[in-house]
């Protein structure tokens, strides 16, 4: 007569009941099994509200905009330069006046009602001066900076991808581009220009300004190509152009819009010392750069001339170091 079963009996090849798996509190090679196992678990397991293991990496783009969401410096500049942008292309929404409209009687006047910033020595409106002034300040730092760095970024990323000859020789133009004082330079270079447009100005600033994102372009370009996913597009049969464009590019022109972002706030002061020493913008031209120059002989009698256009180009140049320094904290994970 078969025996019966006992309660307490369990099969060998099967699973072990939870009692037999607690731990034995001895340090033995168990517990540490069962610790290991517990630590796995807890690993693998998703976290709350989040994704689980296989969550799929951010690139660096995605990563530094991520840090970028999360940084008030960033999000402070960034609203202060749309507003900038917003009324330098519709000044009107917040100016309802025309800057070139004035009125000896006013002459230095100080504030009144519909006119916040009193009057210049003309008996212009300096609130309506000062608002129109953002147009001509961003227009020559936006498309120096454009400029500058699209030539920069061209010049500087074939001299380090191909190196030889072509590097040598950039390199030796850009020492001697690196000699030249910029005042001066703008000095000779710009009276000698009957233009009241900003394109002279512009394209002065960007004779000058690409050798610095030609040289930071290179350095870039030269790291990246050394890279083992660029040797291996290069064992797989890649031509020179494919990858400089879809390898060497796209991972080198981080520090290139890095120090862009920056340059664009020096570009913006440029052009207002530039205009302030009188061979910058020209009238009727209406600049900061202009209105501060017009104000410095009245800064005892009437100091409201100056303090707002003055103002106005700190508070600018500000915004966008702010931005450009934010960028580099996002694109440089050393710096995190």
């Amino acid at each position: 007569m078969p025996e019966p079963e006992r309660p307490d009996a369990y099969d060998p090849v099967g699973p072990l009941p939870r009692e037999a798996m607690s731990p034995t509190g001895q340090g033995g090679a168990m517990d540490l099994a069962l610790e290991e196992g517990e630590s796995l678990e807890k690993t693998l397991a998703p976290a709350p509200g989040g994704a689980g293991p296989s969550e799929k990496a951010r690139s660096l783009w995605s990563d530094a905009w991520h840090q970028l969401r999360r940084n008030p410096v960033f999000i402070v500049s960034a609203l202060l330069i749309l507003f900038l942008v917003l009324i330098a292309i519709w000044p009107q929404l917040i100016a309802s006046g025309d800057p070139l409209q004035c009125d000896l009687s006013k002459s230095q006047e100080g504030s009144s009602p519909g006119h916040p910033f009193g009057y210049d020595t003309q008996g212009c409106d300096v609130y309506t001066r000062t608002v129109y002034g953002a147009r001509a300040s961003i227009t020559v730092g936006v498309c120096a900076t454009l400029g500058a760095a699209l030539l920069g970024s061209a010049l500087g990323g074939l001299a380090g991808f191909f190196g030889g000859w072509w590097d040598a020789l950039l390199s030796r133009v850009a020492d001697i581009f690196f000699g030249i004082p910029v005042i001066l330079g703008g000095l000779v270079f710009l009276s000698v220009v009957t233009s009241t447009t900003v394109w002279p100005v512009v394209g002065f600033i960007v004779l000058l300004g690409w050798p610095q994102l030609a040289r930071i372009a290179r350095g870039s370009v030269i790291t990246a190509k050394q890279n083992d996913y660029v040797q291996a597009a290069r064992a797989l049969g890649a031509g020179n152009g494919r990858m400089l464009l879809r390898h060497v590019a796209p991972n080198a022109v981080a520090p290139v819009i890095v120090v862009a972002t920056i340059a664009l706030g020096t570009y913006i002061a440029l052009e207002a010392t530039l205009s302030f020493l009188g061979v910058g913008l020209r009238p009727p031209t209406v600049s900061w750069g202009i209105d501060i120059s017009n104000a410095a002989s009245q800064i005892r009698n009437a100091p409201h001339m100056l303090l707002w256009p003055a103002g106005a180009l700190s508070l600018t140049v500000l915004a966008f170091i702010m931005l450009g320094d934010a960028v580099r904290d996002a694109l440089d994970p050393k710096l995190r």
